[in-house]
């Protein structure tokens, strides 16, 4: 308990070190939502995975589909390499970058704005954001927690109100810079962390084949494997279908959620985007592959404190807990510590986005008038203890475990602003009614399904809300009004800025 303790009281002072040292980048709203537009490759890049990966993804996914999927699961992890890092980098950081400095954008919903000329898209994506983001921080603190109670024994309560305080102290000290700095320590402790605590359960199993031998002899349930002996060590596991439906939304949904764009707003250059993109890569390989491969071999550590005592079901969020609980008390200090810096960034990033969204895109200039620099920086400081209040209070009675909680928040953001963010990079045929469209059926898809449940997995929803989207904005726009040609191509000469040169020679060969 002292190693445990001792580790937990340097990593807390750490965070709030950063904070105090980034406070003279909170003197402006640039300075505190994006570091000033000048955040290098490495931060940047850190700061993207550690928004990425939190305690949903390492207790909650990990959990989850490893006893799902077996081995398989670890797809999910390759997908969000793939996918959500390296393709989401190449497709959407130079232009991300580019264009939105080009319109003074600073969050998602000012892009919409400014790009689709329209004060109404800016402020529903706005509510949008707010609203769908609550779940996501309940789901965050709901993970974390539960390792916590494993490894202190500790309140549920006193857990999510603790990481609150912590969150919002260093936050509101230092805004952006802040984040990205002790993104960077907390994705030093990630990678590190991961590799050390997969080296510690397979060892404790045998090694890796002994491992995997187990797995295969597990007797076959025809209600998750249909029959196929060995389905938890097979190549797409026994249900490769909705294990596809995981990996879009999970990899896909990276590109429309604003707290990830948001990163390629504030990075220094698009040199640093290049290095930027390898980085992240590597990082979403090491972590992601990492925690979904760690979970495949959950079903190893059955036992009856992973079941619901009343109703004998799976409780998924207690399998990582219960795979690591028979670690050495210096391994689980690590663990916890490697699950604090994950959801502690991603906490701050969500508490920064929703507080900045509000704060620039609903209430300055439409419900408070002429709002000076300083308070705009201080009503965001306000909404950041606003925002965490509010997902406490649901963290502490939470309606779902917590995969369908992330499920409902990444399918309605990414289902609503994927698709118009995307086709508004690239297309200049783009329409007003498209984004409307897109932002319907996003949301529509997600919360009808919530009450009435005609998909039965709400991951499954939110990847059809996604894919939704994508086909919904192109078809809207080629039936509506086309936009002004001259004003399109006025904003999409941001790309094609001309460059002179000298020649040096002067004979061309004929």
């Amino acid at each position: 308990m002292t190693i445990k303790l001792i580790l937990l009281v340097i990593f807390f002072g750490i965070m709030v070190g950063v904070g105090i040292f980034s406070r003279k980048h909170t003197r402006s709203v640039d300075g505190f939502v994006l570091g000033g537009r000048s955040v290098g490759p490495w931060l940047t890049a850190f700061a993207y995975g550690t928004s990425y990966f939190s305690a949903v993804v390492f207790v909650g996914y990990a959990g989850q589909f490893g006893w799902k999927y077996g081995i398989a699961s670890t797809w999910i992890g390759i997908g969000n390499a793939v996918l959500g890092s390296l393709l989401a980098w190449v497709v959407l950081g130079r232009r991300t970058k580019v264009m939105s400095q080009h319109l003074h954008s600073r969050t998602m919903p000012d892009f919409f704005g400014e790009r689709y000329e329209s004060k109404a898209l800016k402020t529903v994506a706005s509510v949008i954001v707010f609203v769908f983001l609550i779940p996501y921080t309940a789901s965050v603190y709901n993970g974390l927690s539960r390792l916590f109670e494993m490894a202190f024994h500790i309140p549920y309560t006193y857990c999510v109100i603790v990481m609150a305080v912590f969150t919002a102290v260093y936050v509101i000290l230092g805004g952006y810079m802040a984040t990205a700095v002790n993104d960077f320590i907390q994705g030093i402790i990630m990678l590190i962390g991961i590799a050390a605590v997969i080296a510690a359960v397979l060892n404790g199993q045998g090694g890796f084949m002994e491992a995997v031998r187990t797995m295969a002899e597990i007797p076959s349930d025809a209600a998750v494997t249909k029959g196929q002996p060995g389905a938890f060590t097979s190549f797409f596991g026994p249900d490769p279908l909705n294990l596809l439906g995981v990996v879009i939304l999970t990899s896909l949904g990276t590109w429309g959620l604003p707290q990830m764009i948001g990163k390629f707003y504030a990075i220094k250059d698009e040199k640093a985007i290049n290095t930027g993109t390898v980085i992240s890569t590597i990082f979403a390989i090491v972590v992601a592959g990492g925690s979904y491969f760690l979970g495949g071999f959950g079903r190893l550590f059955d036992s009856p404190q992973i079941y619901d005592q009343t109703t004998g079901a799976v409780v998924y969020d207690s399998i990582i807990p219960g795979m690591l609980s028979k670690l050495p008390d210096f391994l689980i200090g690590v663990v916890v510590v490697l699950v604090l810096s994950a959801s502690m960034s991603t906490l701050s990033s969500l508490v920064l986005t929703s507080s900045s969204t509000m704060t620039l895109d609903l209430l300055k200039d439409q419900v408070i008038k002429n709002m000076s620099e300083k308070k705009q920086v201080v009503t965001m400081q306000i909404l950041i203890v606003f925002f965490l209040v509010v997902s406490v209070l649901l963290a502490l009675d939470p309606p779902t475990f917590i995969a369908q909680l992330m499920g409902i928040s990444w399918g309605a953001l990414a289902g609503a602003f994927l698709a118009p963010f995307l086709y508004g990079l690239y297309w200049k045929r783009v329409t007003k009614a498209a984004v409307w469209a897109s932002f319907i059926t996003g949301v529509g898809i997600t919360v009808s399904n919530l009450f009435l449940g005609y998909i039965a997995s709400p991951i499954n929803a939110g990847a059809i809300a996604m894919v939704a989207g994508l086909v919904v904005v192109p078809a809207v726009s080629l039936i509506t009004p086309k936009p002004n040609a001259k004003k399109m191509e006025a904003l999409f000469s941001c790309y094609e800025e001309p460059v002179t040169i000298t020649k040096k020679r002067s004979l061309e060969v004929k």
